[in-house]
């Protein structure tokens, strides 16, 4: 390993890089709590001035994995609708597959210009979270717990609230709902040999109606919806903590546009559309692991250096309340100094962790549990 590769794992950059991040978003939210003064007046300048606000927050971990990691990530498309992207509004179906895809998805937006102006429908827990989650708030993230009867309205609103969005968005969705595990597959599948539905290999059922009721409320304002999925190559199996010590992946990302005109307007009818789109997914992925690669043009989309330019600026920012804690406590020694400086070192580091511990795949939702109850009895 290369000197630059063993500073990576080191803990105090890790330390110095929790740090950053945790003292940008507290300032990010603090600011942005401010700008809700703006929101009575001047709804849209509240709304372009947030977009620029969590841009500070989601880059820099954009940044972790295109810099820091600095991970490949090869993009197959049609070149026809290559230039499209970014200049629309669009729905962007992601699977569900790795502990990073989230973050894929996050680096797709940045590749494409929409980052700070990206949504995902999260979960409500997610909106208590300091930094990631407060920032959602204030960005009109679409938050849900996961009960149907209960979210329906709350989501429909949250859509609905879109639809005079004044930048270009993707609406980023998980129509599986949870991360790929082969205990929630089959679940999955015996949910789809009750239902009478084809069986899939490498995904769980789509969730239809959270999907159906996005499209219906963002018809005629959304362009088209973007069926993505995500493979690392080599059998990588990428994690957030693996990106944090810099270790580098080779992503392949799959993009087809669909205009939405195409998507079924019938509940019904779009949840057929949806299935059969899985099953092509699935086919596709069964394609990848044969060949090791997808259909389409491969494009690897220009880096963009805002995300490094923005981390290195709140990295120099927060780096002289630091440096002089670091010096009083050196001229202190006191041993009072020395134990509370050490105690915020591990609150930063858990604290970091905690929300990495948010994403992973053991702390996903119980999918299939009730509709497998309810078979069964």
């Amino acid at each position: 390993m290369n000197i630059i590769g063993v500073l990576k794992s080191q803990f105090l950059c890790h330390l110095f890089i929790s740090y950053v991040f945790i003292g940008t978003g507290l300032i990010i939210n603090l600011i942005q709590l401010f700008t809700l003064v703006i929101w009575p007046f001047n709804k849209q300048l509240y709304r372009k001035i947030n977009c620029r606000l969590a841009y500070c927050v989601s880059s820099q971990l954009v940044m972790l994995l295109e810099w820091w990691s600095d991970t490949d990530c090869t993009l197959y498309t049609d070149l026809t609708n290559y230039s499209k992207y970014g200049k629309e509004n669009a729905i962007v179906i992601l699977n569900h597959n790795f502990e990073i895809d989230f973050l894929c998805g996050w680096n797709f937006s940045e590749r494409f210009g929409v980052l700070g102006s990206s949504k995902v429908l999260a979960k409500k827990e997610l909106c208590y979270v300091p930094v990631i989650g407060w920032m959602w708030y204030f960005l009109e993230i679409v938050f849900c717990k996961r009960k149907w009867e209960e979210d329906r309205k709350t989501v429909v609103q949250g859509l609905l609230n879109l639809r005079d969005y004044p930048e270009h968005f993707w609406f980023l969705i998980h129509c599986e709902g949870t991360r790929f595990t082969e205990k929630k597959h089959e679940i999955s599948m015996q949910v789809a040999e009750a239902k009478g539905l084809p069986k899939l290999k490498y995904h769980l059922l789509p969730r239809t109606k959270g999907f159906a009721v996005t499209v219906q409320s963002l018809r005629n304002v959304v362009s088209a919806v973007y069926d993505s999925t995500l493979n690392f190559r080599n059998n990588e199996n990428p994690t957030l903590l693996g990106v944090l010590n810099g270790k580098k992946y080779h992503a392949d990302l799959y993009v087809r546009r669909i205009p939405l005109e195409e998507v079924p307007e019938n509940d019904q009818e779009c949840a057929q559309w949806l299935h059969k789109v899985y099953q092509e997914k699935d086919a596709l992925q069964e394609e990848y692991y044969k060949t090791g690669t997808y259909p389409g043009t491969a494009v690897i989309p220009r880096r963009r250096p805002w995300t490094l330019l923005n981390w290195l600026f709140w990295a120099s920012l927060l780096s002289y309340p630091l440096c002089k804690v670091l010096a009083n406590l050196l001229s202190s020694g006191s041993y009072l100094t020395l134990a509370v400086f050490a105690l915020l070192m591990v609150i930063v580091s858990v604290g970091v962790r905690r929300m990495i511990g948010v994403t992973e795949i053991d702390r996903g939702s119980t999918y299939g549990n009730n509709e497998n109850k309810q078979k069964q009895t």
